[in-house]
């Protein structure tokens, strides 16, 4: 009797009429030329209508997810008389100097659950975390959904759900919230990222894309209110310079919602390569967004809860653990009995490889994003205090700083003729004296702006030449001497991913659509030595190619990995492990390779 009162109880609490508006805001982008007066403008007119009971900012807050944007973007929105509640998106995430935690720092989390009136918010972005990729909703993140539903009278609650992206494809796993949310009494969900007042139907779920809060091409910016009253939800797009707002979409909240069938990723391409199997696979719980290091028996990697992992190469067996204190995206560097890596907590860890004891701790000043290298027993390392660094190997004393880069370092940096080379988020390839950390020469492309950089790829060099690609689709060679631009091409339309032959006489490139190509490693641009139509599409993955033993490896944005035939460019296999990404594969031989991915999964796959 008592549970019969209690679900009437929540029926009629449900059903019942319900009045209040909420003002949204998204796609804000502190850092662009009008955001923050867009913004200050927003935050007055929301404060001028005294029956808003709340605002929801539903990510990209800033352009390049900074610290000084971040903050600049707080001290704003707490300008706001009522409460608000913020999730980052894409620009808060991908190109974050801290590693994605200064905006948990500033807010408090970047996830958020409430009630008013009866209904339940809950809002989760969808990264993506550093790397370039589609979103992709984390492992500890629909942990952290599920946790709110444990209960008969949660899951019954109507809720609004709210995240960044459009919840399809353009997220690499949508289905994993769909799924959920199909499951649960949701009424709608919302979202920014493409800057217009759009209707989606997201499965049979009402979907609603919010415009930015930018101005464009208008006067003023604006932003959106969301009334809902009795059982119907009202759109209002606000304009800032104007009094009134104009309503342009309606819903129905109480009539029932119908599902359509939810079209999964296609996994059959691996019916054709049955050779290739998964020998064995360890999972961390926690985003990974770096690649893992194989050394004799052992397997190094760190995650995004800031564990580091030792793994048995044969079964994947945890030999040892270590804890930073924050999340990790640095893939490590193993010398003799020394393994190194950097953290977003600020340090540069250096452990004993067989037992996982701290030989070393180096404190910088901001997030160590950087992968290291290793030479001579000197640890080359850039982080995101706008330095890079280089450090005794067995004392963890710093030999030389190099602190005059203008935007933090996350690639993992190339050695060659006692010189180090890497790009920063400032628009500049570095080349420094690696005994010294003199500044040889430094490289920019000739398209402005800190999303141009040469930031995310590792250079390759081959014979006194480096070969760097970048989001501006340019390919470049620059002479190592004296960073004298040799050649430059836009006619492959590439982004951040290449790679090198074992041979140094061939590179790599994977192209933004559909192809895989091999150039000479010349001093004038030739022709390709072959071009391979790969078929995977669309494709802004920042996953290196890896060649051994005569085939090159390289994993998609979607998760399917390609290994070709070196020397002609032909298919030798192709094997679908996830949806989403995969970091740079690391590869034991032509038939046994580790991968690494947004699920958390360390992955053994061999090829019989």
């Amino acid at each position: 009797m008592k549970k019969i009162f209690v679900f009437i109880l929540l029926y009629l609490s449900s059903s019942f009429p319900q009045q209040f508006k909420f003002a949204w805001l998204t796609d804000i982008h502190i850092g662009y030329p009008t955001a923050s007066e867009d913004l200050n403008q927003s935050v007055n007119d929301i404060n001028s209508i005294k029956d808003i009971d709340f605002t929801i900012v539903s990510g990209d807050i800033t352009a390049t997810g900074t610290l000084e944007e971040l903050s600049l973007a707080k001290s704003i929105l707490d300008k706001l008389n009522k409460p608000y509640y913020i999730i980052p998106g894409n620009h808060d995430t991908k190109w974050s100097e801290s590693g994605c935690t200064d905006f948990i720092r500033l807010w408090g989390n970047d996830r958020f659950v409430f009630e008013n009136q009866n209904f339940l918010f809950v809002g989760l972005h969808e990264g993506p975390r550093m790397r370039m990729s589609d979103g992709y909703f984390a492992p500890e993140d629909l942990r952290w959904f599920d946790s709110l539903f444990k209960t008969k009278s949660d899951s019954v609650k109507p809720m609004i759900f709210i995240t960044h992206y459009p919840l399809d494809e353009s997220i690499a796993n949508w289905f994993e919230m769909t799924k959920r949310l199909k499951t649960l009494n949701t009424k709608f969900v919302l979202f920014g990222h493409g800057h217009a007042n759009k209707i989606y139907n997201l499965e049979g779920i009402p979907g609603i894309m919010g415009r930015s809060n930018l101005r464009a091409k208008e006067e003023n910016g604006g932003y959106n209110i969301v009334e809902i009253k009795n059982d119907s939800v009202f759109f209002y797009e606000k304009n800032n310079s104007k009094e009134n707002f104009s309503r342009w979409h309606s819903i129905s909240i109480s009539e029932k919602l119908n599902f359509t069938e939810t079209k999964f990723p296609d996994y059959s391409i691996n019916n054709f390569y049955p050779n290739v199997k998964v020998k064995w696979q360890f999972n961390t719980g926690y985003t990974i967004g770096s690649s893992a290091t194989i050394n004799d028996e052992n397997i190094f990697v760190g995650d995004a809860s800031g564990k580091f992992y030792s793994l048995n190469i044969d079964d994947g067996s945890v030999q040892c653990t270590f804890k930073s204190n924050d999340a990790i995206y640095s893939s490590p560097a193993v010398s003799s009995d020394y393994v190194v890596f950097g953290s977003a907590d600020s340090s540069i860890y250096c452990l004993n490889k067989n037992y996982g004891k701290l030989i070393w701790q180096f404190k910088t000043n901001a997030a160590v994003l950087g992968s290291p290298i290793i030479y001579n027993n000197i640890v080359y390392i850039g982080s995101s205090d706008k330095s890079f660094r280089a450090i005794n190997l067995t004392t963890g004393n710093l030999i030389w700083q190099f602190s005059e880069l203008n935007g933090f370092v996350e690639c993992k940096p190339a050695f060659a003729d006692n010189k180090i080379i890497f790009g920063a988020w400032d628009e500049h390839l570095y080349c420094l004296d690696a005994n010294s950390g003199y500044l040889i020469w430094k490289w920019k492309g000739n398209r402005e702006g800190k999303f141009y950089s040469p930031a995310a790829c590792t250079p390759v060099i081959s014979n006194g030449i480096v070969f760097i690609v970048s989001p501006d689709r340019q390919m470049t060679a620059i002479d190592i001497e004296n960073g004298t631009e040799l050649w430059r091409t836009g006619k492959y339309q590439v982004r951040e991913t290449l790679g090198i032959s074992e041979n140094d006489d061939k590179i790599f490139i994977r192209t933004m659509n559909d192809t895989i190509l091999a150039l000479p490693s010349s001093k004038e641009l030739q022709e390709p030595l072959w071009i391979t139509d790969c078929k995977f599409g669309y494709d802004i993955s920042s996953a290196q190619i890896i060649e051994r033993d005569g085939a090159i490896f390289y994993p998609t944005k979607n998760g399917v990995i390609y290994s070709l035939n070196s020397s002609d460019g032909k298919i030798l296999w192709i094997h679908k492990l996830t949806n989403g990404f995969i970091n740079t594969i690391s590869v034991i031989n032509k038939k046994k390779i580790i991968t690494t991915d947004f699920d958390g999964n360390v992955t053994y796959l061999i090829v019989e």
